[in-house]
């Protein structure tokens, strides 16, 4: 649904945004005019979604999950999960209690459902892991101790504080964005984010493997997985974190930088993604020298979707002429690999490599901005008189 739009859809989104509280003017009754767009917009800021100002898939999502309240439906272990803000809101009182339901993401999965069994144990129901007018009157008429954090977050503190693996031997879910029926962004020489994160999800894979890790593909070959089938090949395979590679663009050819993206909703972020997504902006912006787009946090699907540590990650701009130009070189896209790499050692407790290890180290001239210049060299490289803010 876009700005412009009329008819019984558009009263449905304005009902409901409404019903949230955001103000829509009168005259603009059925019609996606201006204050519905700014609406829109306010919603995606406060839900931690892409702000676009246009309902998408996943922001009708969030406005049907938005309007669920607990006690308004029996809530259970199923599949699919049940998804709301009555699900959040169980298990962030389940984790103020001592409960853990793991992160406080909306979706009642198998942990929240042994918290529920837990809960109801101990106050002597039943333990069917239902959560019905009963076990919701037992739930309110305890008190939490104070207002947090809840069980879920000290006990992610207590893991990151404890953390001292290395990469080896660890498994790694590397994500190429998109896929062959999604194309994603285009570049200004027609290179597609689905093309350009492919090759760095191959570039990462070969530099994990050289690091002792056990990597492995989310995406390969002509078929583009759906998000949940990403996230259960994830899961399933008991992934320590995932690393989904995506291009930003922008209408302003000018735009650059990095950014990346970790997990986080209303009152909640995941500590453990929070902590990876830095260590990869610091990565990616100190030792290769990109613009700092900075971290942010965001409830993307597939970062909401899996379990472990999980960052959506933009090494640079597709539709910026000069980091388009970069990313069909090898060497450019080599680097990125290597500062990804580098960073999830940090992440896993391994400390800062040696100075040969590092991005830009003794191994090869650093790729800083006074002296990366485009190279050529095969079928898919840009041509050395491509523009480059490197070079």
């Amino acid at each position: 649904m876009v700005p412009g739009a009329r008819g019984g859809d558009v009263r449905d989104v304005q009902t409901r945004l409404a019903g949230l509280g955001f103000s829509i003017e009168p005259e603009e009754h059925g019609w996606y005019g201006s204050s519905t767009e700014r609406a829109v917009r306010e919603f995606q800021q406060r839900r931690h979604l892409l702000v676009d100002g246009l309902v998408g898939t996943e922001t009708w999502q969030e406005l049907v999950e938005a309007a669920r309240t607990l006690g308004d439906r029996v809530l259970y272990l199923r599949y699919p999960g049940y998804r709301g803000d009555d699900v959040r809101a169980l298990q962030a009182r389940l984790n103020l209690l001592g409960f853990d339901t793991g992160r406080e993401d909306g979706i009642f999965g198998e942990r929240t459902h042994l918290a529920v069994r837990e809960f109801q144990r101990n106050v002597g129901l039943v333990p069917d892991g239902i959560v019905g007018q009963v076990t919701l009157e037992a739930l309110l008429r305890i008190r939490p101790v104070g207002s947090g954090p809840g069980r879920a977050t000290v006990r992610e503190g207590e893991l990151l504080r404890r953390m001292a693996a290395t990469l080896e031997g660890a498994s790694i879910a590397v994500d190429a964005g998109h896929g062959p029926e999604d194309p994603g962004a285009r570049g200004p020489t027609g290179l597609t984010e689905a093309e350009a994160a492919a090759l760095l999800a191959g570039a990462l894979f070969d530099e994990l493997t050289a690091r002792g890790a056990e990597p492995f593909l989310l995406r390969s070959g002509p078929v583009t997985p759906s998000t949940e089938d990403r996230a259960k090949a994830a899961n399933a395979r008991g992934a320590e974190a995932l690393i989904s590679l995506h291009l930003n663009s922008h209408d302003d050819p000018k735009a650059e930088g990095a950014s990346c993206f970790y997990f986080g909703r209303e009152g909640y972020v995941s500590q453990a993604g929070q902590r990876l997504a830095e260590n990869i902006q610091e990565a990616l912006t100190s030792d290769l020298g990109v613009m700092d787009g900075r971290t942010h946090a965001k409830s993307l699907p597939l970062l909401r979707l899996t379990t472990m540590p999980a960052v959506h990650v933009e090494p640079c701009f597709i539709t910026n002429p000069a980091e388009e130009a970069l990313l069909r070189t090898e060497r450019f896209r080599r680097e990125v690999a290597r500062a990804l790499a580098v960073a999830i050692e940090r992440f896993f407790g391994a400390g800062h490599p040696n100075a040969g290890d590092r991005v830009g180290g003794d191994l090869e001239p650093p790729l800083g901005p006074a002296n990366h210049a485009v190279e050529d060299g095969g079928p898919g490289d840009a041509s050395p008189s491509t523009p480059s803010r490197w070079g």
